[in-house]
């Protein structure tokens, strides 16, 4: 099986990192400016950077409307950081007047851990992201990072800060196809956390491929 085409919002924060842990991790990836660079991926991942200035971007090049509805769609999508409070249903502390294209049902505390001067790295226990007992553990970096302070019923939490004053406060979430985390895994070399948005891609192939040779097979059944 071919590695699925995954697109890199490019329109500010580490395009060129994820673009990399994406290519190590087996995927195709493509920079996406464009409603039809966007209609064209099997995946997308927002990367971290400056919240405030990817919602006004995303306004300035007419890719609001047409992110929610893919997203809507089922496209599989991964936030890092500023990408995690773009795909909140809901902020707190955010800037006036912003955003998000939402699809996760969590609520976000934007710059929740504090300013760059507080940017803190942490070794994390995350079982479904391939760092459980018996594995190494995921290091993640931390900089202006959100936290997620409430989820709904259908979101699954794949990471919690493990000590500290932050102890117990949610750094990674996985809704259906939308994947987020507070942190940067695209910083460094441990790529586990692109592998398993890539397996989560190929798998939504997978069922969308299932979905159509069903329905083939029912069309040629009536005609029959």
């Amino acid at each position: 099986m071919s590695g699925p085409l995954i697109g890199v919002l490019a329109l500010q924060g580490d395009v060129r990192e994820h673009t990399h842990a994406l290519r190590a991790s087996g995927a195709e990836v493509v920079p996406v400016r464009r409603r039809s660079e966007l209609a064209a991926v099997e995946g997308l991942v927002i990367p971290g950077g400056e919240s405030t200035t990817m919602d006004r971007l995303l306004k300035v090049f007419e890719l609001y409307e047409p992110l929610r509805a893919r997203i809507a769609d089922g496209l599989p999508v991964y936030g890092s950081c500023a990408g995690m409070i773009l795909l909140a249903d809901r902020i707190l502390d955010g800037a006036g007047g912003q955003g998000t294209v939402g699809g996760l049902d969590v609520t976000v505390r934007r710059n929740a851990f504090g300013r760059q001067v507080d940017s803190f790295e942490e070794d994390l226990d995350a079982p479904l992201l391939g760092a459980g007992e018996g594995d190494p553990p995921l290091h993640a970096i931390f900089i202006r990072a959100p936290w997620v302070e409430e989820v709904g019923p259908d979101v699954e939490i794949l990471a919690t800060v493990r000590s500290g004053p932050a102890a117990g406060r949610i750094v990674a979430v996985r809704q259906g196809v939308l994947m987020a985390t507070a942190f940067h895994p695209e910083i460094g070399s441990d790529h586990r956390v692109h592998r398993a948005f890539v397996d989560l891609v190929l798998a939504h192939r997978r069922r969308e491929e299932s979905a159509a040779a069903d329905l083939e097979a029912a069309r040629v059944t009536r005609r029959g």
